[in-house]
């Protein structure tokens, strides 16, 4: 048996109740995973769309809790897992004919970035 083994090492960050729906998220996610961590920071800063800034936050917190909690090297990452599940929905009533009121749902969702390190040898 060898004495160097394999590891792979990795940190996460979690959002939850981000209120942007699961779908519209996803078009982001998908694009970002398998990806290195710089190509990550820098793909989320050309998309049109208002939920890249939160996209891209969670992925420098992953990032801080790889480097602080595992001492991890940034340039050594890459985003091995990142998903996107539904959460709560925020209940409104909007006032509608004869004094019905006609429920909303605005979506919310929970997104879960894992960064993983290239292999280390132990």
């Amino acid at each position: 048996m060898e004495s160097k083994e394999k590891l792979r090492v990795g940190a996460r960050a979690m959002r939850r109740n981000v209120r942007v729906s699961v779908i519209k998220m996803r078009r982001i996610t998908d694009r970002i995973r398998n990806c290195s961590y710089e190509e990550a920071l820098v793909l989320p800063e050309f998309m049109p769309y208002r939920a890249c800034y939160l996209v891209s936050q969670l992925l420098l917190s992953a990032a801080a809790n790889a480097s602080i909690n595992l001492g991890l090297n940034k340039s050594n990452l890459f985003v091995g897992e990142i998903w996107v599940d539904n959460s709560t929905y925020l209940r409104r009533f909007r006032p509608r004919a004869q004094g019905r009121g006609y429920p909303i749902r605005k979506p919310t969702c929970q997104v879960t970035v894992k960064l993983n390190s290239k292999f280390v040898e132990r």
